[in-house]
């Protein structure tokens, strides 16, 4: 499938959706650059996203990741991959709706609690139980993350069922963004 994006891919999603996985296979599909915002900010910052979270806390990891999202959405079109609370943030979701096409991959709780489990790097996950953190952040975010301009349901199966039908909804967008500004 041949699609020729006219801004950046931009994925959103809890942790654990598969933004990173299903970001990078898009990408090779697209034959665009695919680049991870947290890798991003871990560079700019020259510390992982867990040592910015416990050094500075989360205010100042969000107002590192609103610039680095900022300066991706600033360049080349490509595939971008974005934490878990970055759509959270208005200027970010803002600067996205101009910039970019968002995409939300939707997990369920349990396919979540199932691949969050085999990381434990993730800041947000480490207050409590896993089970009842995501749930907490699903019950805050899916509402957001519902403004999304295309929705995906992440699948708990080969990546690659997840990617064509993210493509499938990608085509499907861009044939009703062309049709509307053709008048149709």
């Amino acid at each position: 499938m041949s699609l020729a994006l006219p801004r950046s891919l931009v994925l959103i999603g809890l942790m654990g959706a598969g933004k990173t996985a299903i970001g990078r296979r898009l990408a090779t599909h697209l034959g665009l650059p695919f680049v991870d915002a947290d890798h991003e900010i871990e560079q700019a910052a020259g510390l992982t996203i867990e040592d910015i979270f416990e050094t500075y806390g989360e205010p100042a990891f969000r107002d590192v990741e609103r610039r680095v999202i900022a300066r991706l959405l600033g360049g080349d079109i490509q595939v971008v991959s974005t934490g878990g609370g970055a759509y959270m943030d208005m200027d970010t979701r803002a600067l996205v709706a101009e910039r970019g096409i968002s995409l939300w991959l939707r997990a369920n709780l349990d396919l979540l609690v199932a691949r969050t489990g085999r990381r434990g790097n993730r800041p947000l996950l480490k207050r409590g139980n896993r089970r009842e953190i995501l749930d907490g952040l699903m019950k805050q975010r899916y509402p957001v993350y519902a403004r999304a301009d295309i929705t995906v349901d992440s699948r708990d199966g080969p990546p690659d069922e997840t990617v064509e039908a993210a493509l499938a909804a990608l085509a499907g967008y861009l044939d009703h963004r062309n049709d509307a500004a053709d008048g149709r």
